[in-house]
């Protein structure tokens, strides 16, 4: 596998560990990994301009490196359907953001095409002291925190670990199909988290890596939020 390093270098450089929204997803999609469409506008007429351009709907999210949790900040709107509801929720998320994180860098917002909803599962990577990077997989979005049903597993996983990990959660019923919904494509599921492993493994710089949400569809599967912390 080719390990993407200019992502990383470039962040390095500047002194930062936290990888934007956009810099994270342009690091999977180097690994072949489905995410939104992501541009970072830095002003209502950009986001307006972009919003026309991805097509709508879309989502605005914040765009500051100072800023990790952006629902809590009000700096997330979804299903934006026309250049007036964006130009609001581009003011409504400045007006919001600036007045929790007054001192904090804010760069614009990116706006990301709004996909439909799918399966939450959630595919992380954290480094421990002791066995190095652990994959977790587990049902994604409020339910991460809630359930708290995840697995993990040592990398480099083989295939047959990222099978498991994927069937031996409580909420595998989900992915299989349930009341007349299609089941989710298990097997792409299954090569996110062999990409993932591999690339945790290769990359000694990688600290942790959280897909949360991933949409789990029944022929693909989608990152639609994605963060990267780099080791300091």
């Amino acid at each position: 596998m080719s390990i993407p390093s200019d992502i990383i270098s470039a962040a390095k450089r500047q002194g930062r560990t936290i990888l934007t929204e956009e810099e994270s997803k342009k690091l999977l999609r180097e690994l072949n990994i489905e995410t939104t469409q992501l541009s970072v506008a830095s002003s209502k007429e950009e986001a307006v301009a972009e919003s026309s351009k991805i097509g709508f709907p879309v989502v605005l999210k914040i765009a500051s490196p100072d800023i990790t949790h952006k629902s809590d900040a009000g700096g997330v709107k979804v299903n934006l359907n026309s250049a007036e509801e964006v130009a609001q929720a581009y003011e409504d998320i400045m007006e919001s953001c600036k007045k929790q994180f007054p001192a904090a860098r804010i760069d614009g917002v990116s706006v990301q095409n709004m996909v439909q909803p799918g399966i939450e599962v959630i595919i992380g990577m954290t480094k421990d002291s002791q066995f190095g990077p652990v994959i977790m997989f587990g049902l994604g979005g409020v339910w991460v925190e809630v359930l708290k049903d995840v697995s993990f597993r040592i990398a480099p996983l083989t295939e047959s670990d990222a099978a498991k990990m994927i069937k031996e959660i409580k909420g595998f019923s989900l992915l299989k199909g349930y009341r007349g919904t299609p089941p989710a494509d298990i097997a792409v599921l299954e090569d996110m988290l062999m990409k993932i492993s591999r690339y945790a493994a290769e990359t000694p710089d990688i600290k942790e890596i959280d897909l949360n949400p991933v949409f789990a569809y029944s022929d693909h599967a989608v990152a639609v939020d994605a963060r990267v912390i780099l080791e300091n």
